[in-house]
Order: C-alpha cells, then sequence, then structure tokens
C-alpha cells in the first residue's frame, strides 16, 4: 500500500486521462492566459510526461526569445512571403522556404549562415537537384535576413536581426547551366502551330516582345497607353511584375499588335486567358508536349521552356543589327540609364527596332555552331534536315 502511495506521488501534474489520451492542463505563467492545454497524442503516461517537459521548455524558451526579440528564420520567411505575395516570384520563394524550413525553420536569424545550410545544401545535391535551384534557395534565405537586418524593426527600433551576414556561399554552376536554344524561323513556326490557341498566342508575343513569362502571363489592358504621335500603344509594365523592380515599356510590331487585338474583348481584365482565367503559366505540359513533338532538343544541357522565346527575341535584335543599349531598353534589363519616360522619338526607334525582326529575311539569328543532337533525334529528322555532325544554325 504504501509503494502504491509512493508511486502515485512521483507522478508528473498537469496530465489528464481522456479518452484514452493524456491531455496536457498546466499552469504555465509563459503560455497564454496562463494555462498550457493541448494534447499528447499518446495513451503512454511515460511519452506524455516526456511530451509535458518538453512543452514547457518550448514554452519558456518563446516566452524568452519574445522578451530579447529574438526571432526564428521560419516566423522571417512567413512574413517576407507577406510582403511579396503580390510578386510573380512569390510561389517559387513559398516552394523554396518549404523546402529550407525543415533544416533552418527552427533557428534564430542569428545562427542562420554556411554552416547551418550545410545540410540542406547536401540534402538537395544528394537528391540531384542542379546548383542553380539550389543557389536560387540560398537566395531566398539572403533576402529574408537582408530584410531582416534593414527593414524590419521593433517597438523599439531594434532591427530583427542585429547585423546582415557575409554573402552566403553558393555551389558552382561552371559548366552546369544548361544552355538557351534560340528557335529557327521554321521552328518558331512548327511549334506555335504544335500549341494550344491561348499558349500560341503568348508565345507569339514574348518572341516578338521579349517578355519574360510572367510579364505576358499577367499582362493587363490597364497598362496599356495609347501613343497618338505613333498611332500605336505600348505596354507600362509595372515594378512589382518585373524582375529587375523597374518599369518597363513594351512596345508592339506588327505581330505583336496583332496578337494583341485578336485577344482584344476576350477579358476584361487580362490580356491572356485561358477559359475565363489568368493563365497562371506557359511552361506547362501542352508546351511541354508541342517541344518534343515539333522535335526541338530534349537532351540534358540545353533550355527547353519558355525563357527560349526570350533568347530567340535577343538573338534577332543582334541579327538585325540592332545597338546593345536598344537591346537593352527592349529586354527591360537592369541599367541606371533606361527609363519609361521616353520621348516620341525615343519609342519610334524602339519601334523601328522591334519592326526589324519582322522581317525574316533581316533578322537572322547569329551563326551558332551547334553539335548535332543525339542519334536518336537525328534519326528522326528527313535526310534534308540532317546535315553535318556538327549543324550551322
Amino acid at each position: 500500500m504504501q509503494q502504491s502511495k509512493k508511486s502515485k506521488r512521483n507522478k508528473m501534474p498537469g496530465l489528464r486521462l481522456k479518452g484514452g489520451i493524456w491531455q496536457i492542463e498546466k499552469r504555465c505563467k509563459h503560455a497564454e492566459g496562463g494555462w498550457l492545454r493541448e494534447s499528447t497524442g499518446t495513451s503512454s503516461r511515460t511519452e506524455a510526461e516526456k511530451i509535458l517537459i518538453r512543452r514547457l521548455a518550448e514554452t519558456e524558451e518563446e516566452a524568452r526569445r519574445q522578451q530579447e526579440a529574438i526571432y526564428l528564420f521560419e516566423e522571417a520567411g512567413l512574413r517576407y512571403l507577406e510582403e511579396i505575395a503580390a510578386k510573380p516570384s512569390a510561389d517559387t520563394a513559398a516552394m523554396h522556404l518549404d523546402q529550407l524550413f525543415p533544416f533552418i525553420g527552427d533557428k534564430p536569424l542569428e545562427q542562420v549562415h554556411d554552416g547551418t545550410l550545410k545540410a540542406f545544401v547536401d540534402h538537395e545535391t544528394a537528391r540531384g537537384k542542379a546548383p542553380k535551384s539550389i543557389n536560387n534557395a540560398i537566395g531566398v534565405v539572403s533576402a529574408v535576413l537582408n530584410r531582416a537586418a534593414r527593414v524590419w524593426r521593433n517597438e523599439d527600433g531594434t532591427p530583427w536581426l542585429r547585423q546582415a551576414p557575409p554573402r552566403l556561399t553558393r555551389l558552382s554552376v561552371k559548366g552546369r547551366q544548361a544552355k538557351p536554344y534560340p528557335l529557327s524561323w521554321k521552328e518558331q513556326d512548327r511549334l506555335i502551330k504544335a500549341l494550344p490557341r491561348h499558349i500560341a498566342d503568348a508565345a507569339l508575343f514574348a518572341v516578338n516582345t521579349g517578355c519574360r513569362e510572367q510579364e505576358v502571363c499577367q499582362l493587363r489592358w490597364d497598362w496599356e497607353v495609347e501613343v497618338p504621335e505613333l498611332e500605336t500603344s505600348v505596354f507600362i509594365l509595372p515594378e512589382s511584375i518585373t524582375k529587375t523592380s523597374t518599369e518597363r515599356v513594351v512596345v508592339l510590331n506588327a505581330v505583336a499588335r496583332r496578337v494583341v487585338e485578336s485577344r482584344r474583348g476576350i477579358h476584361e481584365d487580362y490580356v491572356f486567358t485561358y477559359r475565363g482565367n489568368l493563365v497562371g503559366k506557359l511552361n506547362n505540359s501542352a508546351w511541354k508536349r508541342a517541344w518534343k513533338e515539333t522535335g526541338l532538343p530534349t537532351e540534358a544541357g540545353i533550355l527547353k521552356g519558355v525563357h527560349n522565346l526570350r533568347h530567340t527575341f535577343g538573338r534577332r535584335l543582334r541579327g538585325a543589327g540592332i545597338p546593345l543599349e536598344t537591346r537593352k531598353a527592349l529586354l527591360g534589363h537592369a541599367n541606371g540609364d533606361i527609363t519609361t519616360h521616353y520621348s516620341a522619338a525615343e519609342l519610334s526607334e524602339l519601334l523601328e527596332a522591334v519592326e526589324k525582326i519582322v522581317d525574316r529575311g533581316i533578322a537572322q539569328t547569329p551563326t551558332l555552331t551547334v553539335v548535332q543532337r543525339n542519334k536518336e533525334v537525328v534519326g528522326k529528322l528527313s535526310e534534308k534536315e540532317k546535315g553535318p555532325a556538327v549543324k550551322i544554325r
């Protein structure tokens, strides 16, 4: 009898059995309302006591962090996502943060550095992720840390992170980056023909304007601005949609104008839609299927996505003899001298440049030496198309 009483006295208070599962009901000055109430999820008293001890320690640590204004990377990452929610990059950033949280989510911002990121890098490398993809995730970590150090402030004015960390180490991508594949006119024609109408329209617009994928997908009618002096219109992309976070003017050649006119009246807000909905992305299953069916390269080391349309646009501008400064303006490259405040004469110069790539005789892709694709692909080509082992395009 005495042994039973002793055993009862040694049991940890704060646990109550309900429905076969131990529930925590423990006074705790650091918990909300002064009580810690939650399920342990176990029917084992021993396991429940371990969980209670851990939760009390976590609650105390959380209170200490709040008192000392110490933030975890997960807290900072979620705030970062809230602030960039309207940007095209938000979905990609969220994907990277989901991958990162299991490795550094519970670490205070001060403890996020190359050393603590190593486990993430090793894990992603082991599962075959490309260095560029891993570097993109590390870039998100840097963006979060820099914002915590330079932008976010506590009530007393102190930053979330006392000092921005040195640049996080990236993996070398030398020799690992996929090469762009500018399209020939015949390849473009075959690809456009194989795409569904709504994707084909968007792709034709992209290859004639140099717009990035999300600049096309989210293109709005209220971004269109009439230019009466030139009897045309342009689109002014806001800084929230561009990769460089600066406004960008998009001029339209004859082909791009025809695409825009064909889309007018289909949707009240967006230029490129499908069944009344915004087109989320162009590099979808329809694009991949059309790319493969038209005999375009599918081997590793060559880009197969929509970004090739932008490369094609740039190459054709160069092939048409357009000066570098003008090409940069048309491609929306980050440049302190580029502005959306163009005079009619300057817009006329840009329009003249993009009109040159409509003429297939002028806008030839610069000669490139491309190692012939593998034998399987060559075998699918006609005798006329095969050419030599090293093919000049």
